[in-house]
């Protein structure tokens, strides 16, 4: 028998997978029903934050514009789950085949969500996506392997 933790913590898994499934699918609005409405983004693309849904959402539309196919991938999951807020990290890559048939394995980086649970349903009101950086050079570290 499952403990509401357990429950919690399988369909915030799930959520994470709908994150993969729409951005390989190129879907906006299955990506949508995943955000709460007044998320915060830190992105690793300007600006230094996306606030709503719909700035979530225009972040992701230029991967649609530029890949022909998107690859998505989520590794080394980690959660902590409480009644109504949970948070988590992973590292996550996007690749796949350009427009001008160009592919691409993309670059590993480090993600980090934060979950409310909102009327029963869990949604993500706040991430973090980051690259290392060298403090010499002042440039992101892109090439590293989890």
């Amino acid at each position: 028998m499952s403990t509401q933790r357990e429950v919690d913590e399988a369909e915030i898994r799930r959520l994470i997978g709908k994150i993969v499934e729409g951005l390989q699918d190129k879907d906006l609005e299955g990506l949508r029903r995943l955000y709460a409405t007044d998320i915060v983004s830190f992105d690793i693309e300007p600006p230094l934050q996306h606030v709503g849904v719909e700035a979530k959402l225009k972040n992701w539309a230029p991967v649609f514009a530029f890949f022909e196919q998107v690859r998505y991938e989520v590794r080394d999951l980690t959660l902590t789950v409480g009644d109504d807020l949970a948070f988590g990290h992973a590292f996550a890559r996007l690749s796949g085949t350009l427009k001008n048939g160009t592919a691409t394995s993309g670059m590993w980086v480090r993600v980090t969500y934060c979950l409310r649970k909102i009327e029963g349903t869990w949604l993500i009101a706040h991430d973090q996506v980051s690259v290392p950086l060298d403090i010499a050079s002042g440039k992101g570290v892109v090439d590293l392997q989890p």
